[in-house]
């Protein structure tokens, strides 16, 4: 499982979050992350907001519910496949 760490703009200590699945929707790139390697952790959708072509990522947590919904169809198949029952 993919490891990513995240500097949160209202923080210097870096966050660290397992990827468990991306998605491009829309033309944008979706990550899927867990704060928990194993077991039952916290999930959060994560969207790449930065300029196309850049070669950093620049991550938002998606808090549109409109928008949670269509990423979340899209990673629901995918988890099932892999076990992974998400709780909304």
């Amino acid at each position: 499982m993919e490891k990513i760490r995240l500097v949160p703009t209202d923080s210097a200590e870096p966050e660290e979050f397992y990827v468990l699945e991306q998605v491009k929707l829309g033309g944008k790139m979706y990550l899927l992350v867990t704060d928990e390697e194993e077991g039952d952790g916290m999930a959060l959708i994560l969207r790449d907001d930065a300029e196309e072509g850049s070669d950093e990522s620049l991550y938002a947590v998606v808090e549109d519910d409109n928008e949670l919904s269509a990423a979340l169809l899209l990673f629901s198949d995918k988890l099932e496949e892999m076990g992974i029952l998400i709780e909304e």
